[in-house]
């Protein structure tokens, strides 16, 4: 069984920042991809911003420059640093990652972490 517990959500003034985790934690052999995506009320899920096992990144035209993924490959954690928010950024955020459990099977599933709630807003 495999877990991802995200934190840091909140409520934030236009201009601000936050930094959002995502721990994995449980049955993980490896982890290939980590990312987050959000949720807005009324609109489909999106991709924020990804990294992969090597650090390679990829965001969001919306988020480039002010959002910053980072991994920490030891601690089996993903960071999303979120800095000049801006309202349109309000959603629920969510983390994902690409997990091979089973050294005996190459097989790699994705998990969902539960959302956290980022709110900006004066």
């Amino acid at each position: 069984q495999v877990q991802l517990v995200e934190s840091g959500g909140g409520l934030v003034q236009p201009g601000g920042s936050l930094r959002l985790s995502c721990a994995a934690s449980g049955s993980i052999f490896s982890i290939n991809t980590m990312g987050w995506y959000r949720q807005a009320p009324g609109k489909e899920r999106e991709l924020v911003a990804r990294i992969s096992s090597g650090g390679s990144t990829n965001c969001a035209d919306s988020v480039k420059g002010r959002f910053t993924i980072s991994r920490d490959n030891a601690k089996n954690t993903v960071y999303l640093q979120m800095d000049s928010l801006k309202p349109e950024d309000t959603a629920v955020y969510y983390c994902n990652a690409i997990i091979r459990v089973d050294f005996k099977s190459e097989y790699q599933y994705e998990y969902w972490g539960q959302g956290t709630q980022v709110t900006v807003s004066s």
